[in-house]
């Protein structure tokens, strides 16, 4: 515990003395006594949830403690401004552990948690039990000596892991030094996890500028604690709860008794842990766990039975992977019905503006959704969706999660308002019946940042290296703004970012500049213009030929070309007509010379003839049979008419292809017969 006499404990002043008015010895007193304040302001918030300042009081402490030790060179390891983040580094080290971090044998079936504990009686007689939340995050081995914070080390293969202590160090709960009386030597087993309520907030402001949500918290946490900038990890909100010792210079007689005696120490434990006799109590306390999951602040998977007493805990032993004094009764997957915690505006790279609901994490079909997609203010009338509404999900084809059912509707003084303006730019947003865009085009940052993206794609130009992450990086690090900006970067630019050195800045470069020539038809995908995919793309470099062509082509032209109505030809005016999208476009003819496409023409097996595919062939790939049969005079169009020759029916095809083809009379290939003719020529 902090001393009473500390005055920065009860009621502290904030009003501060300028440091130039400070002797060393004075600032040196001061530094103390402040961090010791703050290491219990840090106990009473993390640990006992009973805060006795204010948030703004305890900045202010904070704040006065940064100055003192950068104004006097007092900075000391343990310090708790040590948590803004250190120097980035190059890899983590591979540590071994203190004690093996063994896993934890598990079930979710009540039967085998009967055995457990038929065994556990057999062996060791009369028993108690404790029973603890099994946490959904990323395990850590924390290592403290004399009190202090040595090194923090990720669970890897339970023998060794990453060294992660500086990243660790940003985590307010992970605390730099012990209070109390602690052992000389403490190394403890916990959780880092990502509290609910934070990772939704923090979801909300990546959709908000343009960038990708994480799927769940455990995803949020693994990735940001393997982050290479500590400050980066500095600004994300993760916790911390200790949940057993794996070694110490002075063992405590039970696990009942680490629980108890941990937050002493100033190490966060959790409230939900209780004792129980009998294996009735146990089961009946992880069934009251299923039934509360969704009103804790934390993600839970199961809850974690231990044998009690330490000695029973020796006589049990382990295994090679499990200790036998242990089990995990996993809880059954959470399927299709979930909750709605907010409700946020995703602008797409066309502008577009797609409410998407942020939802506890859930399993539908195999993959864990966090997010799902409402479409327009149309159906979230429809449905009546309210923030913390009960709603069942459904992975449209498969794919895109999508909420299809209110099953417990929240009060309606929390519907979703749609927003005037887009929340990236600030740009008034324009409707056009159930749907609205943002007007801005490259001017808007969340259009520029997935115009780049789309732009570096394997289904654009497939600039090998360039994914989201890192124009997520190269946009956040204000080197490109555009993607004519992709083209100016060298590789000093890049070599002293995260996760770059030379070799990778060279090389991402050098794909970069493999891109100066593309096919037209990459190209135009490239560009991104509304309701042009690949193959209308192809199409368009096939009748133009050129760029200035395409891009001066009248509405007329451009609707007499297979594949184009005139909702698709307005599209393509309407983005060549805008200005901000000509002066990106005549930036990037400055570093781009698309190439007219290479069509052999003559003798082909389709040539002359329009192709539309519907299901998925035996041995190629859509794409593949799309540039062989263009490749050779063909055309392949994405919707049947009038003019078009086959439909190539592949294996699970659609069926509104299939009814347009019978309107038009229009020849049906299977997948076998269309390669079959496509390879032999005939």
């Amino acid at each position: 515990m902090a001393d009473a006499d500390n005055p920065y404990l009860e009621d502290p002043p904030t009003d501060f003395e300028p440091t130039d008015d400070l002797s060393e010895d004075r600032a040196s007193e001061q530094a103390a006594l402040l961090r010791e304040a703050i290491r219990e302001h840090d106990r009473r918030y993390y640990v006992e949830h009973d805060p006795v300042i204010a948030d703004r009081t305890y900045d202010a402490l904070f704040d006065r403690l940064v100055d003192l030790e950068e104004a006097f060179d007092l900075e000391t390891a343990d310090s708790p401004t040590n948590r803004v983040g250190g120097e980035p580094v190059d890899e983590f080290p591979t540590v071994e552990h203190v004690a093996p971090m063994l896993s934890i044998d598990q079930s979710g079936e009540e039967s085998e948690v009967r055995a457990f504990d038929d065994r556990v009686r057999r062996e060791v007689g009369e028993v108690t039990y404790v029973c603890e939340p099994k946490f959904d995050g990323v395990s850590l081995e924390v290592v403290y000596q004399d009190g202090h914070l040595q090194r923090v080390v990720t669970r890897g293969d339970g023998v060794e892991g990453d060294g992660v202590t500086n990243n660790a160090r940003t985590v307010p709960s992970i605390p730099q030094r012990l209070s109390g009386d602690p052992p000389s030597d403490l190394t403890v087993r916990g959780e880092l996890y990502m509290p609910r309520d934070d990772f939704q907030a923090y979801n909300r402001e990546l959709v908000e500028r343009g960038e990708e949500p994480f799927a769940n918290p455990r995803n949020a946490t693994a990735g940001t604690i393997r982050q290479q900038d500590p400050s980066v990890v500095a600004e994300r909100p993760l916790a911390f709860v200790a949940f057993g010792v794996l070694d110490t210079s002075d063992p405590w007689p039970s696990r009942w008794a680490e629980h108890t005696a941990l937050p002493e120490l100033g190490l966060p434990v959790s409230d939900r842990v209780e004792r129980h006799d009998s294996i009735d109590g146990v089961i009946a306390y992880r069934d009251e766990l299923v039934a509360t999951r969704d009103d804790l602040d934390f993600e839970v998977d199961g809850a974690v039975v231990k044998v009690n007493d330490r000695e029973q805990q020796e006589t049990l032993g382990t295994t090679s992977r499990h200790p036998r004094w242990a089990f995990a009764y996993k809880f059954p997957p959470r399927s299709e019905e979930t909750t709605v915690r907010d409700v946020v505006l995703q602008v797409g790279r066309t502008g577009r503006a797609t409410p998407v609901a942020l939802m506890d994490p859930v399993d539908v079909g195999g993959v864990t959704v966090s997010r799902a997609s409402l479409h327009n203010p149309e159906q979230i009338a429809e449905l009546g969706v309210s923030i913390g509404d009960r709603v069942r999900v459904e992975r449209a084809g498969d794919v895109i999660p999508q909420v299809v059912e209110v099953l417990d509707g929240a009060n309606e003084d929390v519907h979703f308002k749609y927003p005037d303006e887009c929340p990236a730019c600030g740009t008034e947003l324009e409707r056009d019946g159930p749907i609205a865009r943002c007007p801005a085009g490259l001017e808007c940052p969340a259009q520029r940042r997935r115009s780049i993206q789309h732009y570096a794609s394997r289904g654009a130009l497939d600039i090998e290296g360039l994914g989201e992450e890192t124009v997520d990086l190269l946009v956040d690090e204000g080197l490109v703004e555009t993607p004519a900006d992709l083209y100016e970067l060298t590789v000093e630019d890049l070599a002293d970012l995260e996760g770059f050195g030379e070799r990778a800045a060279t090389r991402l470069v050098d794909a970069i500049q493999d891109a100066r020539e593309p096919d037209l038809s990459d190209f135009v995908t490239a560009l991104g213009i509304p309701e042009v995919g690949g193959t209308t793309a192809r199409t368009l470099a096939r009748t133009f030929g050129s760029l200035d062509a395409l891009r001066n082509a009248t509405t007329d032209e451009l609707e007499a070309v297979d594949d184009v109505g005139p909702i698709v030809a307005e599209r393509i005016r309407d983005f060549f007509e805008a200005d901000a999208n000509q002066r990106v476009l005549d930036d990037l003819l400055e570093h781009v010379d698309p190439q007219a496409p290479d069509v052999e023409i003559g003798g082909g097996p389709f040539e002359g003839e329009t192709i539309v595919f519907t299901g998925s062939l035996p041995s190629m790939t859509r794409q593949e049979a799309t540039e062989q049969v263009e490749r050779q005079g063909g055309n392949v169009t994405s919707s049947v008419s009038s003019n078009t020759d086959f439909l190539v029916v592949g294996e699970n095809p659609g069926t509104t292809k299939r009814a347009d083809a019978d309107a038009n009379d229009v020849a049906e290939l299977d997948g076998e017969a269309f390669e079959e003719r496509l390879t032999s020529g005939d």
